[in-house]
């Protein structure tokens, strides 16, 4: 803790409380790894509605909340209904604040079953390290809301004034689709002063972080067609154009030589970076040693403040299945991210006009499945930022450091625009090893136990503040 900052109220009992519940917490994260809530298409929603109700009963047992409610709406012009979301409420009182924590209990899809060290959804301890899906993405952020809600009544007790939204997604990881519609029903009910979201990381495992500029989201799928059905490839290949030849082209045409993006119209965003060198990216990326980086610039320029775009998958017949075929169409599924500064309606409009001028052959294009989110700059001059990392650098006995992400979480702008007045932190338990949405994902446990009291010290200072 820097020498000059004043402790906070009770950090030594909170200290005791967290680390005496910390075998608790772990068992519970243990329990929320094993249900296997992907939110995507194609996956069992029931797992997604047990993780919920799992997360609804945590919520309950902790004895502060005066609401709680599993959530689903319907959205789109279709009505299709949403995953369901956790919302736990207590009301403020005598002029303390209301803060709302936000993670989200849905998970990517495991993958390959093959590239992971021990089984995606069974929990396995190795070294200091949980593995399995969703430990560090975001059941983490799920279990540091309830571990340090658990500190804070384990050292003052229920009877709170400090006013407390629990706020538990269950499509996240699906484009938060139907969050709009909750946020307009359940308005009154999650309004904060303060919105904590726990889903994003630190620099290292020593230097805790609050995040402050997020890149926005494009993602789609685009659909190739050359032919109106599949042709024998000696018998018409050389002279028809088949859809993955210009599918390759026309993907081709994002990049320039050296990987930057070649889309004109997309914009980046000025801003100083930490230094960071290839070396370190290279440790933490996995980067090949014969592989060279990409793009232009201060390696954490291209990773925060400019536009990527990434080929995230095709459908195109496998090579088990292949034959001697001319495929007559094929379809990619393209992930953009968008500098801070720029909205996704114009990052997207360029996009789409590159294609469309870009177009080989004559082929046909089609974009579908659009899902956005705009880019995110957090204000940090109140008070709930400077509370934030001082409490985030006694409980890891290191300074904070405020730090940019190359992800998105979209909602948070909605955020913004619904609470103008709400103090954002961008919190979480991640770091650069954690590999979220990739095989072998895992949280640090230290870093988890640290994370919660770093949380759990944040509440006993709202409880003491009066607005």
């Amino acid at each position: 803790m820097p020498e000059n900052q004043t402790p906070t109220p009770n950090a030594a009992e909170l200290r005791e409380a967290v680390d005496a519940g910390f075998p608790t917490a772990v068992a519970d994260l243990s329990n929320l790894v094993r249900i296997p809530s992907v939110s995507w298409d194609g996956f069992d929603p029931a797992h997604v509605e047990a993780s919920a109700e799992a997360v609804r009963a945590l919520a309950e047992a902790t004895g502060v909340f005066e609401q709680i409610e599993v959530v689903q709406v319907p959205y789109g012009d279709a009505g299709r209904l949403g995953h369901p979301a956790v919302i736990a409420t207590r009301a403020a009182r005598n002029g303390k604040p209301t803060i709302l924590l936000y993670a989200h209990h849905d998970v990517q899809p495991p993958g390959d079953d093959e590239a992971w060290e021990s089984s995606p959804f069974e929990p396995t301890l190795l070294g200091e390290r949980l593995h399995g899906r969703g430990a560090a993405d975001d059941k983490a952020g799920v279990m540091a809301h309830i571990g340090a809600i658990r500190a804070l009544t384990e050292v003052l007790g229920t009877d709170l004034e400090v006013g407390l939204v629990l706020f538990a997604e269950g499509e996240e990881e699906f484009g938060s689709r139907s969050l709009p519609e909750i946020f307009r029903r359940y308005r009154d009910r999650i309004a904060s002063d303060v919105i904590v979201v726990a889903d994003s990381g630190n620099w290292d495992l020593d230097t805790p972080a609050l995040t402050v500029a997020l890149r926005g989201a494009v993602a789609f799928n685009l659909r190739v067609t050359t032919l109106e059905h599949a042709n024998h490839s000696g018998m018409m290949g050389g002279a028809v154009p088949d859809a993955p030849l210009a599918a390759i082209q026309l993907l081709a045409t994002l990049w320039n030589a050296d990987g930057s993006v070649a889309v004109e119209g997309l914009a980046s965003h000025d801003a100083e970076t930490p230094e960071y060198g290839e070396g370190k990216l290279r440790e933490e990326s996995g980067l090949l040693e014969g592989a060279s980086p990409i793009g232009r610039g201060e390696i954490l320029s291209r990773l925060w403040y400019q536009p990527s775009i990434t080929v995230t998958g095709m459908d195109i017949p496998d090579i088990k299945n292949a034959s001697n075929t001319l495929v007559p169409s094929v379809r990619v599924r393209i992930s953009a991210r968008v500098a801070p500064g720029q909205t996704w309606q114009d990052a997207y409009a360029a996009i789409e006009a590159h294609l469309r001028a870009h177009v080989p052959h004559g082929a046909e294009i089609a974009i579908e499945d659009l899902d956005t989110g705009n880019p995110f700059l957090v204000d940090t001059s109140g008070w709930a930022a400077s509370d934030a990392l001082e409490t985030m650098a006694e409980a890891y006995e290191h300074d904070a450091v405020e730090i940019g992400a190359g992800g998105s979480i979209p909602f948070i702008a909605d955020l913004v625009e619904l609470f103008p007045a709400a103090q954002i932190l961008i919190t979480g338990v991640e770091d650069p090893d954690s590999r979220p949405h990739s095989p072998n994902e895992s949280v640090h446990l230290p870093t988890f136990r640290r994370a919660i009291l770093a949380e759990a010290l944040l509440l006993a200072r709202l409880e003491g503040r009066t607005l």
